[in-house]
């Protein structure tokens, strides 16, 4: 087969890592990739947002499969142009792409099918807002209604401190048109956690999950980021934990998107708060996580093309994967300013060394190759730029060898949280 995965970060790094291992794959193409991607696949400078760019690139090369990466072309319907043009592609269409791309319609959704959430209201109205948040008190959640990279999650701990999170969003416009509507919610306490299934419009195929760590700092302080590392598995979600998440979030979603007319096929990815009264929903995104994808990809055993098809062709039912049991945990390696306004352009060093320790993959998720002085160098272009990811037989031997690429990474223009897993590093030291 002729593959195309449509990204350029390090969720796609580690897809095309993991689809340039299947016996299926002839050939593989990424659009636009990086300098990491382009190990492993034919990189073409086609923007991963430009819709009709990709479906003409993909009939230009007789592409038979294509993998949608980010959330952006998802919602702005690529799959959908991708099927009307006859071609495959592993992602949800418009319609179910909404469960993402609107907070608000993700929220009524939830409240139709009677799915676990934190109790919310909506608004376009900025004084209704801030006098529903003034009536609830805080601490309370603010959310751009949106796409915002992430980073369109405010956890508020005082009612002044929501009120200017709406100013924010609704009149100085920091996310764009993503704040024109906001939503806001109660704060839920408890263990938050990753949970992915595969779904073909019927069927749902539960991945494993993983535990991210959104906010900048060591010890989760500072503002939210799109993620700062990951792990998995995680000792939040049991076997028992994950059942019950299929059951009361996972199969409800696919059945009440089926019956409303836009069934979903893709990667359905749950953020779950482990709450005293049991799984609730935080939100829902309609593609595999960054940086979880890393370490899913790390730990699947299985070819993972012959899945991402199935999905596609509704056959999913008597599918199985297989999944190593050791642990994957990445640390993510940013730029300097991040999340707020990130230096580009600094060299990066000792990728290669990183590279070469054993169970160890260095995921690229905002380079750019460039020569400076006569000489070839990587260098940072975004404000998430590596995804250092390691395996290991216990989280802790897991989060060793990862610091232990990190610290290979010379690299002064860019930083990282030193405690990516503390959570289940201290279970296990009390075990």
């Amino acid at each position: 087969m002729r593959v195309l995965v449509v990204g350029g970060g390090g969720r796609e790094h580690a897809l095309c890592w993991a689809i340039s291992a299947s016996p299926l794959c002839d050939a593989l193409y990424c659009a636009p990739g990086n300098p990491g991607i382009a190990q492993v696949a034919t990189c073409l400078p086609v923007s991963a947002e430009d819709v009709p760019g990709v479906v003409a690139l993909a009939q230009k090369e007789k592409i038979d499969f294509v993998v949608v990466g980010p959330e952006a072309p998802l919602v702005a319907g690529l799959v959908d142009a991708l099927a009307a043009a006859g071609i495959k592609a592993f992602g949800p269409s418009a319609a179910a792409a909404r469960l993402e791309g609107s907070k608000a319609f993700m929220k009524d959704f939830f409240a139709r099918h009677n799915i676990p959430t934190a109790a919310y209201g909506r608004f376009t109205d900025l004084d209704k807002a801030k006098a529903f948040i003034t009536a609830k008190g805080a601490p309370i959640v603010v959310k751009a209604d949106g796409l915002a990279a992430g980073k369109g999650v405010i956890i508020c701990h005082s009612v002044a401190e929501a009120h200017g999170a709406i100013d924010s969003m609704m009149t100085e416009k920091v996310f764009g048109a993503a704040g024109n509507e906001v939503v806001v919610e109660e704060f839920l306490e408890g263990e938050e956690a990753s949970f992915f299934a595969l779904v073909d419009g019927t069927t749902a195929l539960p991945l494993v999950a993983a535990q991210d760590h959104k906010a900048v700092g060591d010890g989760d302080t500072g503002p939210n980021t799109g993620g700062m590392g990951a792990y998995s598995p995680t000792p939040a979600v049991d076997d028992a934990m994950a059942a019950q998440i299929m059951k009361e979030v996972i199969e409800p979603t696919v059945r009440g998107l089926k019956a409303e007319g836009s069934p979903f096929k893709g990667v359905l990815f749950a953020g779950i708060m482990i709450t005293k009264d049991g799984p609730k929903t935080l939100e829902f995104n309609v593609r595999f996580g960054d940086p979880e994808c890393e370490v899913l990809m790390m730990r699947l055993k299985s070819d993972v093309l012959p899945a991402l098809i199935a999905a596609v062709d509704g056959q999913l039912e008597n599918f199985d994967l297989r999944w190593y049991d050791e642990t994957a945990l990445t640390v993510i390696m940013a730029a300097n300013g991040y999340p707020g306004t990130p230096e580009k352009g600094t060299v990066i060093g000792g990728l290669t060394e990183a590279g070469a320790l054993e169970d160890v993959q260095v995921f690229h998720a905002g380079t750019k190759a460039e020569t400076k002085d006569g000489k070839a160098v990587i260098v940072a272009n975004g404000g998430r730029v590596l995804a250092v990811t390691a395996m290991g037989p216990s989280v802790r031997e897991a989060q060793t060898r990862a610091y232990q690429a990190v610290d290979q990474i010379k690299w002064p223009g860019g930083f990282c949280r030193r405690d990516i897993g503390w959570r289940a590093v201290a279970r296990e030291a009390r075990k």
